[in-house]
C-alpha cells in the first residue's frame, strides 16, 4: 500500500487543523484537488488508496475520494465528512460507491467546485454553530446607536464570549475611536474592500485590532468610505462563521453594502429616542431595513430629565408597529466617560451596561452559541443562512433588551 504525501502547497495563516485527506490515482483530479484545496487556504494530504496510517483515514478534517478508489475503502470504519467525486452525478454507480464507503456526498467537477471549496475551507476552520449578530440602528441623526452597539460588544467580551464588532457605517466616525483604539494596530475596512468569494475566518480575526478582549472592524482616517457589497458579503460572512457575537452598527440609509450586512443579522435594534420627531425619522429609516430584516425591535431611550419624560414607550411601539424590546434609560456621565477614553459599558453598575448584560444573558439562555461558528449560508453570503438556532437567539435577544430595560435606572448623561 502506498506511503501518504504532503502536497506542495502553502498552508493558511493561522491553521490550527490538518488539511484535507485526498485518496485517488487520477492525477488530473488530484491536481484540480490540490487547486481547490489551494483555493480554500489549507495544505491537503494525497494518497492513492487507504493511508498506510490508518489514523489519518481517522483524523483528516474532511476526506475528498475519487471514484477511481472508492472500491478500495469498502469495508473502511465508516466516519464523517467523506466526498466522493465522480464523473457523473446522474451515474447510478457513484451513488452505490458512495453508500458502500458512507459518503455524506456525491460531486462533480467542474459543477460543484464552488461547493467543495466552501466545504474544505469549512472543515479546516472546524466552524460550528453561526455567530448571533445584533445588528444596532439609530432611528434618528445622533441616537446613540454607536454606543449602543459598542456598551454590546463590550459586555459581551467581558463575559466571555468570542466577540467581533463591526462598523458597517462608513460616515459614523470610527468604532476604533468611540473605543479609545484608533492607534492600535491591524487592519480597517479599506483594506477588505476587494474582498470576494470567501473570506477566512480565523485571519479575519488575527488581522483585527483587539480592544477591550474583542475584535474591531472599523474605519480608518482616509476619505474611502465606500464598501463594495461583494467585500460587505464576504466579510459579514467570515465574521458569522467564527462564532460567539457579532454586532454591527449600521447606517440608517439602507443602500446596497448595508442590505448585505442586513441580509445576515439575527435580530435587529432600532434606538429611538421618546419623542415625537425621532419617531418620525424612525418610521422612515425602519421602512427600508425591514426590506431585508424581519425581526426588527423598537428600543426606546429615554431623555434626561431637564427635557421632560417623553413619549412611553409602549406608545412609541405602537407608533412604529414594532414589538418593544424595551427601554433605555439616560446615563450620568456617559459623554465625559468616553471623551476621557472609556468605552461605553464599561461602568458594569450603569444602565447602559446593566441593560447590555441582561440582554446578552437573556440571548446566552435561548440559543447557546459559543466557540466557533457556520451557517453555509452565511458562508455564501445569504440571509436565508440563519439557522433555527438563530430565531431562537433572536427571540432570546429581545426578551433580554425588555427585562434590561425595565431593570435599568439613571439620569443625566449623553450618547453619542
Amino acid at each position: 500500500m502506498a506511503a501518504t504525501t504532503r502536497s506542495a502547497r502553502p498552508a493558511r495563516s493561522g491553521e490550527n487543523r490538518g488539511g484535507p485527506l485526498i485518496i485517488t490515482e487520477d492525477e488530473r483530479l488530484l491536481d484540480d484537488l490540490l487547486r481547490l484545496c489551494a483555493a480554500a487556504g489549507t495544505l491537503p494530504e494525497a494518497a492513492p488508496g487507504l493511508p498506510a496510517h490508518t489514523g489519518a483515514w481517522r483524523a483528516a478534517p474532511l476526506v475528498i475520494v475519487g471514484d477511481d478508489c472508492a472500491h478500495r475503502l469498502h469495508g473502511a470504519s465508516r466516519r464523517p465528512g467523506v466526498i466522493l467525486i465522480g464523473p457523473d452525478t446522474d451515474d447510478r454507480e457513484p451513488w452505490c460507491q458512495a453508500v458502500a464507503i458512507g459518503a455524506e456526498r456525491v460531486l462533480a467537477l467542474p459543477e460543484g467546485e464552488h461547493w467543495l471549496v466552501d466545504r474544505i475551507a469549512d472543515a479546516v476552520e472546524g466552524v460550528g454553530p453561526p455567530a448571533l449578530t445584533v445588528g444596532v440602528i439609530g432611528g434618528r441623526g445622533g441616537a446613540g446607536a454607536s454606543t449602543l452597539a459598542g456598551a454590546l460588544a463590550v459586555t459581551a467580551a467581558r463575559t466571555g464570549r468570542r466577540t467581533l464588532l463591526v462598523d458597517a457605517d462608513p460616515l459614523g466616525g470610527g468604532l476604533d475611536v468611540l473605543l479609545g483604539g484608533e492607534k492600535e494596530k491591524g487592519l480597517r475596512w479599506p483594506a477588505f474592500t476587494e474582498s470576494r468569494g470567501r473570506v477566512a475566518c480565523a485571519a479575519l480575526e488575527e488581522s483585527l485590532p483587539r480592544l477591550h478582549s474583542l475584535r474591531v472592524l472599523s474605519w480608518d482616517r482616509g476619505s474611502d468610505v465606500a464598501i463594495p457589497p461583494p467585500a460587505m458579503r464576504a466579510v459579514m460572512a467570515a465574521a458569522r462563521r467564527r462564532g460567539g457575537v457579532v454586532v454591527v452598527d449600521l447606517p440608517r440609509q439602507v443602500d446596497e453594502a448595508t442590505a448585505e450586512a442586513l441580509a445576515q443579522v439575527d435580530v435587529g435594534l432600532l434606538l429611538v429616542p421618546t419623542e415625537l420627531r425621532a419617531v418620525a425619522a424612525a418610521q422612515r429609516a425602519a421602512v427600508g431595513v425591514q426590506r431585508v430584516l424581519t425581526d426588527l425591535r423598537v428600543v426606546a431611550r429615554a431623555a434626561p430629565e431637564r427635557h421632560g419624560h417623553g413619549l412611553p414607550p409602549a406608545d412609541i411601539a405602537r407608533l412604529m408597529d414594532l414589538p418593544l424590546a424595551g427601554e433605555l434609560p439616560w446615563e450620568t456621565g456617559l459623554s465625559a466617560d468616553l471623551s476621557r477614553g472609556v468605552p461605553p459599558g464599561a461602568r458594569m453598575r450603569g444602565p447602559l451596561a446593566r441593560f447590555c448584560m441582561e440582554f446578552w444573558a437573556r440571548a446566552g439562555a435561548g440559543e447557546g452559541r459559543e466557540g466557533s461558528g457556520e451557517a453555509e449560508g452565511a458562508a455564501h453570503g445569504t440571509g436565508s443562512a440563519v439557522g433555527e438556532g438563530s430565531v431562537a437567539g433572536a427571540a432570546g435577544a429581545a426578551g433580554a433588551a425588555g427585562a434590561a430595560g425595565r431593570r435599568a435606572e439613571g439620569r443625566d448623561g449623553g450618547w453619542s
